[in-house]
């Protein structure tokens, strides 16, 4: 069980640690698509929620203050989700496209929310104290 833990995390963290560069390689693109939305201070925010990515990535991967990679997960998935997917107010041809990103965000911020129900420390982490 610890082995697939360990695995889920990898994959998890490379899923996020990708986005999160992502938001940098590609600034410039982002910021005009968060323009696009309606995004205030769009600069701010792609670099932001970038970090919070990497934040997130980071902790998961290494296994280390899992708290803080939720909080970071949860604290992008919920501006995101509701201003960069708001379906609700898509042009019907898009509509479709931003349903299906809306409810994979949920479910990505639900399945981070689990890693809090994971007993501390985390196996293969290096957040696992010495000698237990």
């Amino acid at each position: 069980m610890n082995i697939a833990i360990l695995l889920g995390r990898i994959i998890v963290g490379i899923f996020y640690l990708y986005n999160g560069i992502n938001h940098f390689i590609k600034f410039g693109a982002m910021t005009e698509y968060a323009k696009f939305k309606g995004v205030p201070i769009a600069e701010v925010a792609v670099a932001v929620s970038g970090l919070l990515l990497l934040v997130a990535a980071f902790t998961i991967i290494l296994g280390i203050f899992p708290e803080i990679g939720v909080a970071s997960i949860v604290l992008f998935f919920l501006p995101v989700t509701f201003m960069m997917h708001n379906f609700w107010a898509a042009a019907q041809e898009q509509q479709m496209a931003e349903i299906i990103n809306f409810s994979k965000n949920v479910a990505l911020m639900g399945s981070a929310l689990m890693f809090l129900g994971i007993k501390k420390p985390w196996a293969f982490s290096l957040g696992k104290k010495k000698g237990g």
